[in-house]
């Protein structure tokens, strides 16, 4: 009898041990060994927005504003576009974060409007924490040997109203298509801007349902779920060309 209560009191030990570790386990990973998840893509300037937005009345803005933004602005070094997906790993939440530095495009300011904005971002280059997770990216979300790039086309003038000063941050709605996987959409998006002593730093992001651009629900069996949409966010860091 006393045996038989031994090997009840194993059993029930041993099944202790495997929900622990079923439960414990991918906490102290996500949590603990992996990690937070890197910061959303935002402008961290310490000033405060610029106070006006009225439109200039003529000519383009002058050194009363830190001097003329009209000309082409290239996307260049410290420029990031990526995404950001709530997932549930194991039953755990977690939040996946996958990013690129291969971005190419520019911007082209007449007076004080946007005339023109392009940029290409290298699907096959964005990459997360986890190899497994890119692998499913690169491969059946969004097949980057069918589909390479992804782009963003502004298709609407902005108006930067008076340009503010150099170390101020103004916030504007852009309008344009966005093409993923191979299917362009129409967006609508507020962004910030901020002028710096070395040129323009512009932040934001875009809610992607995943249905829209026909990209498979990035969710692998009962293993990893996922919500139906994520963000694409971005911080391109532009220069004189």
């Amino acid at each position: 009898m006393a045996g038989g209560r031994h090997w009840l009191r194993w059993v029930i030990g041993a099944a202790v041990v495997v929900v622990v570790l079923a439960v414990g386990g991918p906490f102290i990973y996500i949590h603990l060994i992996e990690g937070a998840a890197p910061a959303p893509l935002r402008l961290r300037s310490s000033t405060s927005p610029a106070a006006s937005a009225a439109p200039v009345s003529s000519g383009s803005p002058t050194a009363a504003t830190g001097g003329t933004v009209a000309g082409r602005w290239q996307a260049g070094a410290g420029s990031l576009v990526g995404y950001r997906v709530k997932e549930v790993l194991l039953g755990q939440d977690n939040l996946a974060v996958g990013r690129t530095s291969s971005v190419t495009g520019s911007v082209t300011i007449s007076g004080n409007t946007v005339t023109a904005a392009s940029f290409t971002v290298q699907m096959a280059t964005v990459r997360s924490d986890q190899s497994q997770r890119d692998v499913q990216f690169d491969g059946r979300i969004m097949d980057v040997a069918a589909y390479p790039t992804g782009t963003f086309t502004l298709t609407r003038p902005i108006s930067l109203g008076t340009v503010p000063a150099v170390g101020s941050v103004t916030s504007y709605r852009a309008t344009g298509n966005l093409a993923l996987r191979g299917r362009t959409r129409p967006v609508t998006f507020t962004l910030r801007a901020e002028r710096t002593a070395a040129g323009i730093k512009v932040s934001g992001s875009i809610p992607v349902v995943f249905a829209d651009w026909g990209i498979p629900n990035p969710s692998f069996g009962s293993f990893v779920t996922t919500q139906d949409h994520g963000i694409l966010e971005f911080l391109l860091v532009l220069a004189r060309s």
